[in-house]
C-alpha cells in the first residue's frame, strides 16, 4: 500500500517520464471544439486513451452522431478495439460518451515495471486518435 503523498509522487513521476519519453504536443483539451476532448488514464488497475464529450446534451448528441456515422472508419482504419459508450459513467457519477481503447495488460501506476507498456501504448494509440480527429475534424464541426 502506498500513502496518498507517496501515491501522488509516483504518478507525478510517471507523467514526467512519459513527457520525456514522448515529448510532443498532444491535441487533448485543445480541439477547440467545446467539451471535446482527448484523455489519458492510468491508475492502479487499467489504463486507456479517450475521446471524452463533456458537455450539454445537446452537443453530445450532435458529435456522438456525427462520430457514430465515422465509427466504421476509426475502427478500420485506425482503432480497431474502440468502444462506443454513449452514456459512460464516470467515478463522480457524471455521465458523458466517451470513445476509448482500454490496454489489455495489467498494469499500475504504482508498479514502475508496467511504465514502459504504458507510454509505449498511450503513445501508439492517441496517436492514431489524433489522426483520426485531423482527418475527419471538419466534418465532427460541421
Amino acid at each position: 500500500m502506498f500513502s496518498k503523498e507517496e501515491s501522488r509522487l509516483l504518478r507525478q513521476e510517471f507523467w514526467t517520464s512519459f513527457g520525456k519519453s514522448f515529448p510532443r504536443k498532444w491535441i487533448l483539451y485543445n480541439t477547440k471544439l467545446k467539451g471535446f476532448s482527448f484523455k489519458f488514464y492510468f491508475d492502479t488497475k487499467k489504463a486507456l486513451v479517450a475521446l471524452d464529450l463533456e458537455d450539454d446534451l445537446e452537443h453530445r448528441i450532435k458529435y456522438w452522431e456525427k462520430l457514430n456515422a465515422l465509427k466504421s472508419i476509426l475502427i478500420n482504419d485506425y482503432l480497431p478495439n474502440a468502444i462506443f459508450d454513449e452514456a459512460y459513467i464516470l467515478d463522480n457519477y457524471k455521465e458523458i460518451s466517451r470513445i476509448y481503447v482500454p490496454l489489455d495488460a495489467k498494469v499500475s501506476i504504482h508498479n514502475k515495471n508496467s511504465w514502459q507498456i504504458v507510454m509505449e501504448f498511450f503513445n501508439e494509440k492517441m496517436s492514431l486518435f489524433e489522426a483520426f480527429f485531423e482527418e475527419y475534424k471538419e466534418v465532427i464541426k460541421s
